[in-house]
């Protein structure tokens, strides 16, 4: 059973001097996963990190990259995608090109993103934000990153024979084969990365 720690991240500032970015994970069409920061430079078909918006502007052209971005803290974001402006509310996932011209708007003040990126024709990615449960543990597969947004909340292994775990706001469970299950209140980020061609 993985978990990756937010408290453990670390922040790498834009360069445009915009935000701080912390790299949850990424990942490689072999199958290979990098939890934390990689190292620099490193290449990847898929990654999803957390980042603090403290300034509007213009995002960066990722070419051949399709990107989904969550607002997790704070309430709103503008988003001007191709001339296109979007109202990018906290816990509605939005899905657009990195190849767009794309620009941020902070009508709110500043806030924190979940961004995963995917590499087009190696993967594509989903995410889905679920309100959890005390009754209903909710399951981590295998290809699947679920974010604890808010709340209180612990991970068990399928197996029960471990004590659970608390996690902490913005903490990552790692899916598997044998599913952790996650439960307790407050929102959940479930993040799938599926092979393109499935």
């Amino acid at each position: 059973m993985d978990v990756i720690l937010y408290a453990a991240l670390k922040p790498a500032p834009w360069a445009n001097g915009g935000g701080i970015t912390r790299q949850v994970a990424a990942g490689t069409a072999d199958g290979t996963m990098t939890a934390g920061p990689g190292a620099k430079g490193q290449s990847w078909d898929w990654r999803l990190s957390i980042a603090e918006v403290a300034k509007a502007g213009p995002f960066s052209a990722l070419e051949g990259i399709d990107r989904i971005l969550t607002v997790v803290d704070g309430d709103l974001m503008a988003l001007t995608v191709n001339g296109v402006e979007h109202g990018v509310e906290k816990f509605r996932p939005f899905r657009f090109s990195g190849d767009s011209e794309t620009s941020a708007a902070l009508p709110t003040g500043n806030l924190m993103d979940l961004n995963l990126m995917t590499r087009r024709g190696v993967f594509r990615g989903h995410t889905t934000i679920l309100e959890l449960s005390k009754k209903r543990p909710h399951p981590v597969f295998a290809g699947q990153l679920a974010v604890l947004l808010q709340g209180n909340a612990t991970v068990s292994p399928a197996t029960g024979d471990i004590a659970a775990d608390a996690l902490g706001k913005f903490d990552t469970v790692v899916g598997a084969d044998a599913a952790p299950e996650i439960s307790g209140r407050g929102f959940l980020a479930v993040v799938s990365i599926d092979p393109a061609g499935d």
